[in-house]
């Protein structure tokens, strides 16, 4: 399904002896960076406004700045690395995001840390945007590549929670800095054997895909509208004037982006991507999960800490279950149950399981008790993401030619990471609201709960909005009944359904 052609070098039989395995790690440590990078920053984020002077409002620059940069990159990124070639992006991207780091540790004033952060968001999108779309040439047997992509959606999903525990550590331990010149040595690292176990691909060239205009517009709306969903949303309200305008813009420049791509010669995304319903359906279930399960995890730690009263430590540890699940689930049976079911039943399976922990998470009260109203609901939450999520990334990819595999890896991306900073945003507004709302009625940590509830209820319903798509629109195979009585053809893999 997923040969190789002569410019996409990157295949197992280019790889000659050596171990696609070993490739596959040094992907994931790359994209186990990134991810950290995110709530890493986060938990010491009290720790940088304190000894840089930041205040309340200029802080989220230092988060803002990095997601614009990221999530308007994303495409492009996997885009280039088809032209260009996945390795020289994805190491590229490294170099960036690691020197990147090291200005980061050394800042000393809010101006360069902000700066440093944005290219740290350039170097990200480089890195990530093209790895997906590599572990697929790498991987072409069905059952293999299953496999592969359950330890690629284990390090994507549950990496983040690692972060928590991680910041705390490092923060508490030594400073804020080191959290960011620990990137250097796993940054070079991860170039260096990158550079020794991938083999270099040509690309397609410039010449088959430069649509400089296309670029432009794409990188200009998803900036504008990352933006939109992080500033002016989230702190002014959805139908503030400001809020308004920039949402326009972001629609007009999308608009125009999809007109050019419809008329150029050379598209920067050819629209006929989008004929593919597993490709449309996979992105669409993307975003919507990852608005859920984004904004639950940051919700679900302000629960923590502020209710509960756990320090950052705590934090980190007690989002440890969720990991341990998820990758237990990711790396050792996800290609079990995908190739014993094909991908859409554990996809559906996975959601429902989230969407349940989620409902359950709206009973946590005040006072909670960590074992009977918290532990469930993240165990539920690594039982679903263990079983969808690498589903769901085999699903994006499933019926993609190699010349686009960079591309729809950085398409699945860049709905994760616009549908997390949306999702993000209406649940913490959403929740600040109820809050402000029954403050005056009832005590302040109950004022606080009953927020976190409201939007812990939205967030199952997200989730719920995401099975009703994989069910309805997630292509049915015609041999999902011979897979499920006959597990021993591998070739099915990923088109039962």
């Amino acid at each position: 399904m997923y040969a190789t052609t002569e410019t996409l070098a990157t295949s197992p039989a280019a790889q000659g002896g050596r171990s696609r395995w070993l490739a596959l790690y040094t992907l994931c440590a790359g994209m186990l960076m990134i991810v950290l990078d995110v709530t890493v920053v986060n938990v010491a984020l009290p720790a940088i406004q304190d000894d840089l002077g930041f205040t309340s409002s200029s802080l989220a620059w230092v988060v803002n700045a990095y997601l614009i940069a990221f999530g308007g990159l994303l495409l492009l990124a996997g885009r280039l690395g088809d032209l260009l070639g996945r390795r020289n992006i994805f190491t590229a991207g490294l170099v960036v995001f690691t020197a990147a780091s090291v200005l980061c540790g050394l800042a000393q004033s809010q101006e360069v840390l902000v700066i440093a952060r944005f290219i740290q968001g350039v170097g990200g999108a480089l890195t990530s945007a093209v790895i997906l779309g590599m572990i697929v040439t790498l991987f072409p047997e069905p059952r293999e590549q299953a496999k592969a992509i359950g330890v690629y959606a284990f390090v994507a999903s549950a990496g983040g929670s690692i972060g928590l525990l991680a910041g705390g550590v490092l923060t508490q331990a030594i400073n804020w800095h080191w959290i960011f010149f620990v990137n250097l040595p796993i940054g070079a690292l991860t170039a260096v054997l990158a550079v020794k176990l991938i083999d270099k691909d040509k690309g397609l060239g410039l010449g088959r895909g430069t649509d400089v205009p296309g670029a432009v517009l794409i990188t200009a709306a998803l900036m504008v509208g990352v933006f939109t969903i992080v500033k002016p949303a989230a702190e002014l309200g959805w139908t503030a004037p400001r809020t308004v305008v920039l949402g326009l813009v972001t629609l007009t420049l999308l608009a125009a982006f999809i007109v050019r791509e419809a008329t150029a010669a050379n598209p920067l995304v050819p629209l006929r991507i989008f004929r593919s319903r597993n490709l449309t359906g996979a992105n669409l279930v993307q975003a919507l999960s990852s608005s859920g399960m984004f904004g639950i995890f940051f919700l679900g730690s302000l629960y923590l800490q502020r209710v509960l009263g756990y320090s950052a430590l705590e934090i980190g540890l007690a989002f440890l279950p969720t990991t341990v699940v998820m990758g237990l689930l990711s790396v050792k049976y996800s290609e079990k149950l995908v190739m014993r079911f094909g991908p859409r039943r554990p996809l559906i399976a996975g959601l429902t399981l989230i969407v349940v922990g989620l409902l359950l998470f709206t009973q946590a009260p005040v006072g909670g008790n960590y074992f009977v109203h918290v532990l469930p609901v993240l165990v539920l939450l690594g039982l679903g993401g263990g079983v969808c999520f690498p589903a769901l990334m085999g699903l994006s990819m499933a019926d993609v030619k190699p010349e686009d595999a960079g591309l729809a890896s950085g398409l699945i991306g860049t709905t994760a990471e616009v549908g997390a900073a949306l999702g993000l945003a209406v649940l913490a507004t959403l929740s600040a609201t109820r809050t402000e709302a029954v403050a005056s009625t009832k005590p302040a940590l109950e004022a606080l709960t009953s927020g976190y509830h409201l939007s812990f209820a939205i967030a199952a319903g997200i989730v719920a909005a995401a099975v009703a798509i994989a069910y309805t629109l997630m292509r049915p195979a015609k041999q999902a009944e011979q897979t499920e009585t006959d597990t021993d053809t591998p070739d099915l893999a990923l088109e039962a359904a």
